[in-house]
This record gives C-alpha cells, structure tokens and sequence, in this order.
C-alpha cells in the first residue's frame, strides 16, 4: 500500500529531551504532519529547529511512591489530561505513544471514538520499570497489548518482556533502535563558546549523566581507587554532570587520592556535549539500571569505545572487543581491569572508536524514521 504524505503521525511524548528529535524530523520529512504532543516542552535540539510539529500539551509531574537509589522506583507521573481533546482535533492516522502511561490508556481508550491505531512504544525491559512482582500492572499492561494495534522496542530484552511476560503476539511486536542519536544535535553549539578544556593527562574516560545513584558513578571511582593501588595513574576521568551524590563522590575521591584523575565539569548543555565527547578517549556507563541508556550510542556515533554496564539496555549493541566491552559495576575489579588495557595501549581507544563509529552507520535517525514507516504501513494495511 502507498501512503500518502498527508497521513497523520502523532507522537506522545511525556518527555522530549533532545535525542527525541533527530528521529522525529526525519520521519516528518516521509510524513509532514507528523505531530509531537509533548510535556515539558524545552526547544527544538540545536540543528533541528522547526523539523517537526508540536503541540505542547502542558507540564508533566513527577510524583515518587517508593524511592529506590540503585533502581527507577516506583512513583506516579500525572500528565495533563486534554490531550484526548489534542488529539480528537488533530485527527490522527497513528499514534505513537511511550510505554504505559496516563497518555497511552487514554490513547487506548478514545481509540473507538477517534479511529486511529495506536502503537505502544517500550524503550526497553529493566527491573525498576517491568513490575513483573505485581499482577495489577502485569494485568493492565497485558490489556493494554491486546488493546493496542503493535508494540515497538528499542532492545531484545524489551520483545522479551512484551512477548513472554505481557503475552503480546509476536507478529506485532517490531524490534529495531528507534531513540538513536544525531551527531550535529550535539555539535550544534559549537560556536557558542565553550570554554578550551585543559590538556589532560590521556587517556581521557569519560563519564555523562546525572550524579546519582543508580548511575553508578560510584563503582567507576572504586575502579579508579583499584588502579591507584595497582600503579595505574595515568590517565583522567572527566564527569560531566552533576546531581546529589557530586560532593559525597567528590570527597570520596580526595580521600582516595584521586583528586587529580578525576576532573568535573558540572552540566551541559546538549549542543555543547559533543566537545566533551570529542575531547575524551573511552566512554564509561557504570549505571545500575538503565532500559535503554541512550548516551551509550551518542559515545559511539562520534567515534568512541565504549565500557558499557551490562545493566543497560544499549549493552545489548556493545561487540566485546570490537566496539567496546561490557561489565558488571557491582565487580570494580572487572571495570578496572578494562580501563588498564586503554592506559597501557594508547593506540587501542582510536582503533576500537572507528569500530563504534562504523557500527552506529546502522542506527541511524534515518533508519529510525524508516523502521517507524515500515510499522506505520503494518498497523494501517489491517
């Protein structure tokens, strides 16, 4: 079937962070009405202004149950409710809409009324988010799956939960990373004056994300205490970000004498990470529970190894030896041990990051937009 490029595509997206966009733009170039009905709405992501639509729907609010450091935890996302009025107006062919919340079951829900399919989107499987201990969600989410016209993820681990624990029909359940990252996107403010780092001491390992518990920060620095006693004292940790654990983590590093390695910039902006990237040798992701773990890709879309947790769902794409290695946080020692083959072969980092950069040439936001097409035409050809 040929679909016209007048079809409707909204996206409900509860929370669009940059890394969102890229994908979306380029499905609004097969399809120009493709739609973002968003919470939180923060600007376009540098590069691609204006790409797609918007329909900023309100604020998104966050509201903790149980708070479990090393884990999500489980809490309440309240989400404005006249998104249902949004999109009766807007009149959508399909609706994308992310994992299981208030928007998806209203989506779900009008769906006789509005005569739209709806595909749930689930990044990826982790404990903190599955609820497989709990048969009212289990239960939900199943009725939802049957409800919803197809399921996308971003990982196996992902199909696996949506097909062996929520019973959905494997034929419609579409595997292929859809929040892929653009390189420009994280470039894009080159020219805004971002400050010359320092020469540091390479190889330069580099750390994103919030400074918090689950992240796993932590673990990296226990690595770093491990190398100290063994020796290895060449190199530099650049951290960038920040969050609650920064001075806990900070002093636990001047304690172990670590205060030199380890250098923290504090946030970013998103057009500004690149440089960062750029700057440093090895990307390191030491996160206790990550469902997807998105800056794994932005490191190797721009030409870096990486030692990626195996608690991540982008894990999955990591080829050991070839564009990085897996690890388990909880064992520093094996975190240590990998971070000592960069320190001793300062050739490895540029051979192993031309590896990832050639890898991510697959998982692109072009492919991303095409895989969305390829389930658009499944759903509507019914």
């Amino acid at each position: 079937m040929n679909f016209s490029k007048d079809l409707r595509i909204a996206w409900l997206l509860t929370s669009a962070f940059y890394y969102w966009h890229p994908p979306i733009a380029y499905l609004a170039k097969l399809f120009p009405e493709t739609t973002a009905f968003v919470a939180n709405w923060r600007g376009y992501a540098p590069g691609f202004e204006d790409s797609f639509k918007i329909n900023i729907v309100g604020e998104r609010k966050i509201i903790p149950i149980f708070k479990e450091g090393k884990s999500y935890g489980t809490y309440f996302t309240y989400l404005p409710l006249n998104i249902v009025n949004r999109l009766l107006q807007f009149k959508p062919d399909v609706i994308f809409a992310n994992s299981f919340g208030v928007w998806t079951i209203l989506a779900l829900l009008f769906k006789p009324f509005g005569q739209w399919r709806v595909v749930i989107a689930y990044e990826g499987s982790s404990p903190g988010v599955d609820y497989r201990n709990s048969n009212v969600r289990l239960s939900m989410r199943r009725t939802m799956v049957r409800a919803a016209d197809a399921c996308i993820t971003n990982s196996q681990a992902g199909e696996a939960y949506l097909t062996k624990v929520l019973n959905a029909d494997p034929s419609r359940v579409f595997v292929h990373p859809y929040e892929v990252p653009d390189p420009n996107a994280m470039l894009g403010e080159k020219k805004a004056g971002i400050p010359e780092l320092p020469s540091y001491q390479q190889p330069i390992f580099v750390f994103v994300g919030s400074i918090s518990t689950r992240k796993g920060l932590n673990f990296l620095l226990d690595a770093c205490a491990l190398l100290h006693t063994q020796g290895f004292n060449r190199y530099t940790v650049l951290v960038v970000g920040d969050g609650e654990q920064q001075e806990e983590l900070k002093q636990f590093a001047q304690e172990k004498g670590l205060s030199d390695r380890i250098q923290w910039t504090g946030r970013v902006e998103y057009g500004n990470l690149g440089a960062y990237f750029s700057a440093a040798d090895v990307f390191v992701l030491p996160t206790l529970e990550d469902t997807w773990g998105m800056v794994t890709l932005e490191a190797m879309v721009l030409g870096k190894p990486v030692l990626c947790s195996k608690w991540a769902g982008t894990s999955e794409l990591v080829i050991q030896g070839e564009n990085g290695y897996s690890f388990d946080p909880y064992e520093p020692q094996q975190l240590a041990d990998l971070m000592r083959r960069f320190i001793e072969d300062p050739n490895l980092a540029s051979i192993m990051g031309a590896k990832a950069r050639q890898f991510m040439a697959q998982y692109t936001p072009e492919e991303a937009a095409k895989f969305l097409s390829q389930v658009t035409s499944v759903v509507l050809e019914e």
